[in-house]
């Protein structure tokens, strides 16, 4: 939330560092300045440094920033990014929020007004920024969102709940598919059974978007429940996880992010031909210990469920049956 607001410039910010109107306006033609509400405005540089989700946030807040106190009740995929899940691959077009008691919905500047019943037990304030609670917030994008964001967003909402360091705790597990579960259960709105299927299946072990995507996609293809997070100590009591495992085949299976390789936050000091290299160390490793194969895979090849099925049966890893 504060890298949104940190981004974010006013008119009168631009003004009191010496810009005129006719810079504002300039710098917006010369594609130096994004214009992201009225009088609200982010450098390009920084716009096209972000993910989609920090996009989608930055015009959340610039939103917020734009409303009279106490703003309004952000819903949807628009929620989501306040409360930090990740949407996989999903750019909205607009801002979402509530508005209770109009006879329809409507949409203006960029700001989706839903016509939605959101009771205050549902309301959460994140940063002070009213939204939807996380649950009431899981179960939307689980009833609207194409399933890979509404699998990425479930995954994510269940990780900050019940997952320790890789390890999910099985009982608050079960409690949070039951309390959404019985959430949606009575509910019939459209898209609800897309949502009690996510709900069901949602899992917290997966670290990334592009994990929840991959087991996704295994099920649709037929594979059984691979397991998730496997440990591996290495051979000088290392320890690893691993995305999945296919004991069938005897092999694990990676979903290799390229966060890892060119995003500074997340190499830290190392060069990514660092990373390659203590990758590359890692897999030898585990290999050695197990005699298992190790398959990576990444966003290009979750493209289809045609690339990903082919990029699988390439190592050896196949369905049963």
């Amino acid at each position: 939330m504060s890298d949104a607001l940190s981004l974010l410039r006013s008119r009168d910010d631009l003004r009191a560092r010496g810009c005129t109107e006719r810079d504002i306006e300039s710098m917006v033609r010369d594609g130096l300045l994004r214009r992201v509400r009225r009088g609200r405005y982010i450098a390009e540089d920084d716009w096209r440094d972000l993910w989609n989700e920090g996009r989608h946030l930055v015009e959340v807040v610039a939103t917020y920033l734009n409303s009279a106190p106490p703003g309004p009740v952000f819903v949807g995929a628009s929620a989501a990014v306040l409360h930090g899940l990740p949407l996989y691959r999903l750019a909205p077009g607009k801002v979402h929020v509530a508005i209770a008691g109009a006879r329809h919905s409507r949409t203006r500047a960029g700001v989706a007004w839903h016509d939605v019943d959101v009771p205050l037990t549902d309301v959460a304030a994140v940063d002070g920024i009213r939204c939807t609670s996380m649950d009431r917030t899981v179960l939307d994008v689980a009833s609207a969102l194409p399933p890979e964001a509404a699998i990425s967003v479930a995954d994510a909402a269940l990780r900050s709940e019940a997952v320790m360091m890789h390890v999910q705790d099985a009982d608050a597990a079960a409690d949070w598919t039951d309390r959404l579960s019985r959430r949606a259960d009575r509910l019939h709105s459209r898209g609800i059974r897309q949502a009690r299927r996510i709900i069901a299946f949602a899992d917290g072990r997966a670290q990334l978007p592009g994990e929840s995507v991959s087991r996704l996609m295994l099920a649709t293809l037929g594979y059984a429940q691979p397991d998730l997070q496997v440990h591996v100590v290495g051979p000088e009591g290392e320890d690893y996880w691993l995305d999945f495992g296919f004991r069938r085949s005897r092999a694990f299976g990676e979903f290799d992010g390229t966060g890892k390789y060119f995003d500074d936050e997340l190499r830290g000091s190392r060069t990514p031909q660092e990373v390659v290299f203590a990758e590359k160390a890692r897999e030898d490793a585990i290999r050695g210990v197990t005699g298992w194969g190790l398959v990576r895979w990444g966003s290009v090849h979750l493209a289809t469920l045609d690339r990903f099925a082919a990029r699988l049966r390439a190592f050896g890893i196949r369905p049963p049956g």
